[in-house]
């Protein structure tokens, strides 16, 4: 019996936790690009899907109190970095927005690749792959990376004590043999002040 492309992505779809997210060359055993991105387009007419980007659909959590629930811009991020198989970091503002040094959601999120650079716009939001060296992605520890960026984008000599108490407080939820790894990548200034004890 033929079953349509939109009912086959969508069979496909709904074999998948609501949440994920998937792209247009997410369904090859199916059909082609173009039968696909006509068989999305539909299911987003029909209220089965979200578009949260170009290309990058979702079939929305439902949440019993606010209702439909679309993925983070981390998610997202994550999403197309495990397609592109390429190594993300977090970098600039957001970084520090993530360790809790500033309240403010930035608008671009910046994430250190090992792919091409390039902009992706979800909504208000933007999300930018900076290309950077395999240095700059060695890091492995979650929170000493996003410490080392945080540090990076308020510069040395703009970090004020507060900071640096703060940061060294949130590091002592790292792994230390991950910390001592990543410091070794670090710039001399930062690693300095990680590395002292008060």
């Amino acid at each position: 019996m033929y079953r349509s492309v939109e009912i086959q992505v969508l069979e496909k779809i709904k074999r998948n936790p609501r949440g994920t997210l998937f792209f247009v060359d997410s369904f090859p055993k199916i059909a082609n690009t173009k039968a696909t991105n006509k068989a999305l387009e539909r299911l987003v007419k029909s209220g089965e899907l979200e578009r949260v980007a170009q290309g990058i659909y979702v079939r929305p959590v439902i949440d019993d109190y606010i209702g439909k629930v679309l993925p983070s811009i981390e998610e997202i991020a994550v999403a197309i970095a495990k397609r592109d198989r390429a190594t993300i970091i977090p970098t600039g503002s957001y970084a520090m927005y993530k360790l809790g040094l500033t309240t403010q959601v930035p608008l671009n999120i910046v994430f250190y690749s090992d792919t091409s650079a390039r902009k992706i716009k979800i909504g208000k939001q933007t999300i930018t792959f900076k290309k950077a060296s395999s240095k700059n992605l060695a890091f492995v520890g979650e929170i000493s990376t996003l410490a080392i960026q945080a540090l990076r984008t308020i510069g040395k000599d703009q970090v004020t004590a507060e900071e640096i108490k703060q940061i060294k407080n949130i590091l002592k939820n790292e792994n230390p043999k991950h910390l001592q790894h990543d410091l070794q990548l670090a710039p001399v200034w930062i690693r300095k002040i990680i590395a002292t004890d008060e």
